[in-house]
């Protein structure tokens, strides 16, 4: 029976049940919103709820055989992602964008040239690269090196990204964001050319799981 993870909470984890609803497939919790067992009507599948972020894990594992999580975190956690799992079918929801953002303020900086220009005087002036704080240090990292900025350092962000700036801990970040407008009022605007990644919600299949079964699974899906 194959196995498949949804996220425990929040939007994505309505928005999916009802993605599978409208595909002739009941998901629902099995009891209060403390528990992580599912249930399942309308197929032969186990349902496990897992954190957004657990589930690219799992799926390399094959722990699970199906999981629903963000394009981002998938890129993100896995190095080498087309070889541990294989995007089934994206979802229509859950669309966030990661992005380079730098202060309002700075009024000389209105592309990914201005920023590289930027951090490469911001060293020379302060003894230091200039500090982007994020969550994405691989997706970061690789859309950066793709557009040949160098000068920088990546600072891990645990909490509110958007607020290092602020906090002086940054001069610029990288974030998921929808409308953008809580970067707008913490003071930051969006760099017109630097959509590091468009994510949304995706259905994802471990390639250790059996792929004619998964493959099965999804004909029924889409029929």
């Amino acid at each position: 029976m194959l196995k498949l993870g949804v996220p425990s909470k929040g939007r994505l984890m309505e928005d999916t049940f009802r993605w599978f609803s409208d595909r002739g497939i009941g998901l629902s919790r099995a009891g209060s919103d403390r528990e992580y067992a599912g249930r399942v009507e309308g197929a032969d599948l186990t349902l496990v709820l897992l954190s957004a972020g657990e589930i690219p894990r799992e799926l390399a594992s094959g722990r699970i055989d199906l999981g629903v999580t963000g394009s981002d975190l998938v890129r993100e956690k896995l190095a080498g992602w087309r070889s541990d799992v294989r995007e089934l079918a994206l979802m229509g929801f859950g669309h966030a964008d990661l992005v380079l953002a730098v202060p309002a303020c700075w009024r000389d900086c209105e592309n990914l040239d201005d920023f590289a220009a930027i951090a490469r005087q911001f060293r020379g002036d302060h003894g230091f690269r200039l500090r982007i704080a994020t969550k994405y240090h691989r997706l970061v990292r690789a859309f950066l090196a793709e557009h040949e900025v160098a000068d920088y350092q990546l600072v891990d962000s645990q909490g509110a990204t958007e607020g290092t700036v602020a906090n002086l801990t940054a001069e610029a970040i990288a974030d998921i964001t929808s409308s953008g407008e809580t970067l707008r009022a913490n003071h930051l605007k969006i760099l017109p050319d630097a959509l590091i990644h468009p994510s949304q919600a995706t259905l994802f299949a471990s390639l250790k799981g059996d792929q004619a079964e998964i493959d099965r699974f999804i004909a029924g899906l889409h029929a």
